[in-house]
């Protein structure tokens, strides 16, 4: 019997290339994935599982919608847009940590006046001040978040770190961690029910092979 189709959706770039390998792992055939060419829907044939390669938020619009019934995306993307799904695993991979960075030698929270804080994510940044009792003054920077303390329209950020180098090289220090990141699957909440043997088989050989 043909085994029920399940979609997955990736998120393009690194956690794309890192969830190829994961799946190359457990055994499935991941050519079509490797070869992919400007496709962005590709598939693992003999397990009748259908590839979409989207950018991070599309990826819980996606899963979220029900037209994909799995979908791998970063804990940050998770963090800052929500939606109605089930977080099922951390795939350990794509690690990273959100975090609070200022001009080096910089007290953040000295003095009585409200802080500026530029970010691209102020659904995150709002929480994390918000649990701290401290109100703050949000401004959302598409590009470069580094910029904003050093031209004075902020006086810190929150971004996603891995290395530091870029805040080092750009005289900005870390003064706290807000949260950690990393890769999650998370799943259709009715997929889960329909396509629940599938599902878990699947899961299942994921947990087994981080």
């Amino acid at each position: 019997m043909e085994k029920k189709k399940i979609r997955i959706a990736l998120t393009k770039g690194r956690i794309e290339n890192k969830a190829v390998d994961l799946l190359e792992k457990i055994g499935y055939d991941v050519t079509d994935l490797r070869e992919k060419g400007r496709r962005l829907i590709l598939t693992i044939s003999d397990e009748n599982i259908e590839v979409v390669l989207a950018k991070a938020a599309d990826v819980i619009t996606y899963v979220e919608h029900g037209v994909c019934d799995l979908g791998v995306v970063g804990k940050d993307t998770i963090m800052e847009h929500g939606g109605k799904f089930y977080e099922i695993e951390d795939l350990g991979f794509g690690k990273c940590k959100f975090a609070l960075a200022v001009k080096k030698g910089t007290d953040f929270y000295s003095g009585y006046g409200v802080k500026t804080v530029a970010t691209k994510y102020p659904e995150v940044t709002r929480d994390f001040f918000e649990n701290k009792g401290i109100d703050v003054d949000i401004v959302k920077i598409e590009g470069s978040v580094e910029l904003a303390p050093l031209v004075g329209l902020s006086d810190g950020i929150v971004d996603i770190v891995e290395t530091g180098t870029t805040l080092k090289e750009n005289g900005l220090e870390v003064v706290e961690d807000v949260a950690p990141v990393s890769a999650r699957l998370i799943a259709n909440t009715v997929s889960i029910k329909l396509k629940q043997e599938r599902i878990l088989e699947i899961v299942n050989l994921i947990k087994e092979n981080l």
